[in-house]
């Protein structure tokens, strides 16, 4: 299996910086959600475009996702129409740059608008985005999040959009939190999982997940590498350590090559 991280980790390092490290820690490859710091548009990475290309081939880590802000789940069609021309731009980006994934939500609903109608928006944005990104050969991919944590919810999605450049990201606090097993959202999902965000949490005394470094929390992180892998799972676990948004949580220097050394010692438990 291949890792990989997101920018989310260190919204204090340059890209230089961000890319130097994973060529000294051994990951193989960047998500990009942050570049020097700030979230990820198509403009910022139009405007980045020549520098990130230098830097990646300049130490053989691989760019292996742009996390988007894109959701889907809006309640008018002229605020869908919006994320969608969002979408499309960075699908011109990726097929220039040679990346295969873009990472999109469902997002937060509405409060008038119900599930069934927000799985059925999400699903009509993906179907127009399909054709370009098939051209392109760039994948979508739906993470497990906000009002689309479930994976019986990403999975309903899939089922109306049957382009296979569209697909999950299995994000794997989400489906935890919510309540379905490991093997159930593989069961859901099966191969139309394309990437998976790796994270460990632990609930605090007033009930909710915290994220701490991996192995110290109560998501089955090694379960679920052992179920990728028995399931032929060829993609990237990324850690996303959501440093950007939590400020007070460990520092990248210490997280990062921590994750990649449990996930190599979970990996390598599982193929001896």
């Amino acid at each position: 299996m291949k890792f990989a991280f997101t920018t989310l980790a260190c919204p204090g390092w340059t890209l230089e910086q961000a890319v130097a490290a994973a060529a000294e820690y051994g990951y193989d490859g960047i998500e990009l959600r942050l570049i020097d710091g700030q979230v990820l548009t198509p403009e910022l990475l139009a405007t980045n475009r020549d520098r990130i290309n230098r830097l990646f081939d300049e130490t053989g880590v691989r760019l292996i996702a742009l996390g988007s802000s894109a959701q889907f789940s809006k309640q008018y069609r002229a605020e869908r129409a919006r994320q969608e021309e969002m979408t499309a731009a960075l699908i011109d980006e990726a097929r220039q740059m040679g990346v295969p994934l873009i990472r999109v939500f469902g997002g937060k609903r509405p409060d008038r608008v119900s599930m069934d109608e927000a799985i059925a928006n999400v699903a009509e944005s993906l179907n127009r985005l399909a054709p370009k990104a098939e051209e392109a050969g760039v994948a979508l991919v739906l993470e497990t999040h906000d009002d689309f944590s479930r994976a019986a919810d990403v999975a309903e999605v899939l089922r109306q959009v049957p382009s296979p450049s569209i697909g999950a990201l299995w994000d794997t606090q989400p489906p935890f939190e919510s309540g379905e097993s490991v093997v159930q959202v593989l069961d859901l999902l099966g191969d139309r999982v394309l990437h998976v965000h790796v994270k460990d949490a632990r609930t605090t005394a007033g009930g909710r997940l915290e994220q701490v470094l991996l192995g110290e929390g109560e998501i089955p992180v090694r379960d679920i590498l052992q179920l990728l892998i028995a399931h032929g799972y060829q993609g990237y676990a990324a850690v996303e350590w959501e440093k950007k948004w939590n400020p007070e949580i460990a520092d990248p220097e210490v997280a990062l090559p921590q994750h990649l050394r449990v996930l190599r010692e979970y990996v390598g438990t599982l193929s001896g």
